[in-house]
């Protein structure tokens, strides 16, 4: 198979071509998507290509814009929504909450809203309080809302594209920081399934449960763990919900421990409903409590240094790895 290496930002840019070209009904709408190229370049050259029709910007009214897009939505269209950063849907939350994900059940599935908002998703470098959200956790909690966060360039392009051919709303959660990430993916089409995780790597002694740009700060851990001979096996998510428990708990009856990391808060967060189906599913095969690494309880701080200590990092998923295990 023909392959390309390019980074998440354009992987993202092809999956979004792809299906505009495959289905006439998909059109991108968001700040600065059309005139500006986006925010972060990932709709560089849409407007050119496929006109102001299809490609649109919007004012800085998130309430109002997404709105209009699950109105587009139940009337037969497919809008692809870009919030410049996910911290904004807190703006047009009401729509997100309140009307995309129950407007099936509440019309007797009359209405379907085959819509998908993306943007990035977390914490960048040094955007302070107001934009370092991870938001996954909140959404999850609501009936009817699918959540993706890819960690790489395949799986950003085959999730994306499965997510716009789904009839329910898809948050789909990207990372500022991991745009310009390269990898090598097919320039054949194909598509990453909802609902299903990815062993990243094999290992015997210690499961690593994460998603998003986690996974790839997992990886490091992993080979360091390795130089001391212990071998994790890495599990990226990318599907938040619904959550592929089956092969995580696959793995923790292998391994028999698990740490969970997670780059939100770590009260009510995405590691702790991970931990606790891990506890329902196969408690009797833990030989160790489980562990989590997660973003310290503070807003984020401006700071570089003060970011840093907040965050996971490689140093302390390690060392949580090693205290599990020692």
């Amino acid at each position: 198979m023909p392959m390309q290496i390019i980074e998440v930002r354009e992987a993202i840019r092809q999956a979004l071509d792809e299906e505009m070209m495959h289905d006439s009904r998909v059109f991108i709408m968001g700040e600065e998507v059309a005139e500006y190229n986006g925010a972060y370049k990932v709709t560089k050259g849409m407007l050119e290509k496929w006109g102001p029709k299809r490609v649109i910007d919007t004012p800085i009214a998130e309430l109002g814009f997404a709105g209009l897009a699950i109105g587009a939505a139940m009337t037969g269209l497919r809008p692809v929504v870009e919030f410049m950063s996910f911290n904004f849907s807190f703006v047009a939350a009401d729509q997100l909450i309140s009307n995309a994900p129950k407007m099936f059940y509440m019309s007797g599935d009359r209405f379907s809203v085959p819509i998908v908002f993306r943007g990035p998703n977390g914490a960048a470098a040094q955007v302070s309080s107001q934009h370092s959200h991870n938001v996954e956790a909140i959404y999850s909690n609501i009936p009817g809302l699918i959540i993706l966060s890819p960690s790489n360039a395949y799986d950003a392009k085959g999730l994306l594209k499965t997510a716009i051919r789904n009839n329910n709303p898809v948050l789909y959660l990207e990372n500022e920081l991991s745009y310009g990430d390269k990898m090598e993916i097919p320039t054949e089409e194909y598509f990453v399934p909802i609902g299903k995780a990815r062993v990243v790597q094999e290992g015997a002694h210690l499961t690593i449960v994460a998603h998003s740009r986690m996974v790839n700060v997992c990886k490091m851990v992993c080979q360091e763990l390795a130089k001391k001979g212990i071998h994790a096996e890495l599990i990226d998510l990318r599907s938040i919900k619904p959550l592929d428990i089956a092969t995580i708990a696959e793995s923790v009856r292998k391994t028999h421990a698990c740490l969970l990391v997670e780059e939100g808060h770590i009260f009510a967060g995405i590691a702790a409903e991970v931990g606790f189906e891990i506890i329902e599913h196969c408690f009797d095969f833990l030989d160790l409590p489980l562990k989590r690494v997660c973003q310290l309880e503070t807003p984020m701080p401006y700071s570089k240094v003060l970011e840093r200590e907040t965050m996971p990092t490689k140093e302390r998923i390690l060392s949580a790895a090693l205290e599990m295990l020692r």
